[in-house]
């Protein structure tokens, strides 16, 4: 969406984008609490979690906590958005992040080096480096094993490192398992996102309208029957939101109302119950 088309509506970026300026992102008081958890974290290492069904806010929250550690010089942060999937892929990926070369074929070598230049970095800096792994669900159990013994240190009494695993309902499923439970006792601080109610949604969305220059963006009464609609779901506000946005572009409007929102929605939502209603339907 080009800037121009958003100057029509006096807003300095499109609030529903989800690559909005770090700065303008909502931060919730949970999620506010779980930084400040993390960088004390970073002190002693060991792992953290972040679980949620999509479209709950983890990758905003990710978002605002690499910003949050990165304003600590004494932190290294590196993060995997697409864990790989064999052992070897993944110690070739932690050596690109933190400089490190490593041979593909002396995975020991590689562990020994990473291992060397944390404990280097301990030594040196109050804080462990920090890894923050999204999607982790993906993550396979050898390589989860694989991590958590990289970590241990001085017969497991410290850790070399802080990581933070993210992911949806299946990770924590994934630390019941016999070969996963040793890593699952480790987790020092947990955070689970929930879908919001109707009322944190709003102020959520308020929230992002105000810092983008223009909070009658839309009227209220399309603001409230939005968050009644996404069902506690943030990414469906936000996909809602801009569609929207587009057609009020399109339209040249001068605000989202309600007429706009019948207009866009009001096809597809008798469509649903249509296909609720209709017999013989597969549920």
């Amino acid at each position: 969406m080009r800037n121009r088309q958003l100057d029509r509506f006096g807003l300095k970026w499109n609030p529903f984008n989800p690559s909005i300026p770090i700065e303008a992102c909502h931060i919730s008081p949970q999620v506010e609490q779980f930084l400040w958890k993390i960088e004390n974290l970073s002190r002693s290492g060991g792992f953290a979690l972040v679980t949620g069904e999509s479209g709950t806010g983890k990758s905003v929250a990710l978002r605002l906590l690499q910003n949050h550690l990165r304003k600590n010089p004494e932190l290294t942060v590196a993060i995997i958005t697409r864990p790989q999937g064999s052992i070897s892929d993944f110690y070739r990926e932690l050596g690109t992040l933190f400089g490190v070369q490593l041979s593909p074929h002396n995975r020991w070598a590689g562990a020994k080096e990473l291992r060397e230049q944390w404990r280097t970095h301990i030594e040196g800096s109050l804080f462990r480096s920090v890894l923050i792994i999204d999607e982790a669900q993906e993550m396979h159990s050898a390589v989860l094993s694989e991590l958590r013994l990289l970590c241990s240190d001085k017969l497991d009494s410290r850790s070399l490192l802080t990581v933070v695993l993210c992911g949806d309902d299946r990770l924590p499923e994934k630390f019941r398992s016999r070969e996963l439970m040793p890593l699952g006792t480790r987790i020092r601080s947990r955070m689970i996102m929930e879908h919001m109610p109707p009322a944190e949604l709003g102020e959520y969305l308020r929230y992002l309208m105000n810092e983008a220059s223009n909070p009658a963006l839309m009227t209220k009464e399309v603001q409230t029957t939005l968050c009644e609609r996404a069902a506690g779901n943030l990414r469906i506000l936000m996909n809602m939101s801009n569609d929207l946005l587009d057609a009020a572009i399109r339209n040249q409007a001068d605000q989202i109302d309600e007429k706009l929102f019948l207009e866009l929605f009001s096809p597809l939502i008798k469509s649903g119950n249509r296909q609720k209603t209709v017999p013989g339907k597969h549920q």
